[in-house]
């Protein structure tokens, strides 16, 4: 009995692993609003599925709910990783609907906007504290990436014990200083691109099955 309870032991923990290793990790793509958070699910999603996650605009919040990209596989450099991309909204410490006003928007609707982007924002914490196995960090390399927002959402990452990816977006644009994001968070890698562009896709996507295999 001790040898076939043993055995039935090993197989247990065998298929236990089997299935684990094949669930696909949650890695939530998280920064600031209008860091370029869902350009960059949206080209992941598209180089690896065909299909986009959701709606890009230059308009703050637009992302206000978290949105999910399910069984992504990802192959670079020998590496390989399935990964369920979860777009999260922008964090911040305030919403405030006169930021809609400046984009020719009615009261009624800036208000509502800025209650929803206030529920996404709650929302997005709850991801990163329950629900995420990794974090892909999204700032724009145009500017100063030392913020409370960032200093908090990466101290909660690092608390969490979570694989985070930095990645300095926009680097297309001439204001760009990777060195910046790279000088203020020196704790972490951070990989330089354009989603917008898709330049260096290809050191993202190494980086990513590298990190999160």
């Amino acid at each position: 009995m001790g040898l076939l309870t043993d055995l039935r032991d090993s197989i247990s923990r065998v298929v236990d692993r089997l299935f684990s290793e094949s669930e696909p990790k949650r890695i939530g793509i998280y920064g600031p609003p209008n860091a370029g958070k869902t350009t960059l699910a949206n080209r992941i999603a598209r180089d690896w599925t065909g299909d986009a996650i959701g709606p890009e605009s230059h308009i703050p919040h637009e992302t206000r709910r978290a949105r999910r990209k399910e069984n992504v596989e990802i192959e670079r450099d020998g590496k390989k990783v399935t990964i369920d991309i979860v777009d999260t909204p922008g964090v911040t410490t305030k919403v405030d609907y006169k930021e809609f006003l400046e984009h020719d928007m009615e009261k009624d609707d800036a208000v509502r906007r800025s209650r929803e982007a206030t529920e996404g924002v709650a929302e997005a914490m709850h991801w990163l504290r329950e629900d995420v196995d990794g974090v892909i960090y999204v700032l724009d390399s145009t500017k100063d990436p030392i913020s409370q927002v960032n200093t908090m959402l990466i101290g909660i990452i690092e608390s969490q014990d979570l694989p985070v990816l930095i990645f300095a977006n926009k680097i297309d644009l001439d204001e760009s200083n990777v060195e910046r994001i790279a000088n203020a968070y020196p704790q972490h890698e951070t990989v330089e691109l354009s989603a917008l562009e898709g330049e260096n896709m290809d050191e993202v996507y190494a980086k990513i099955a590298e990190y999160f295999a």
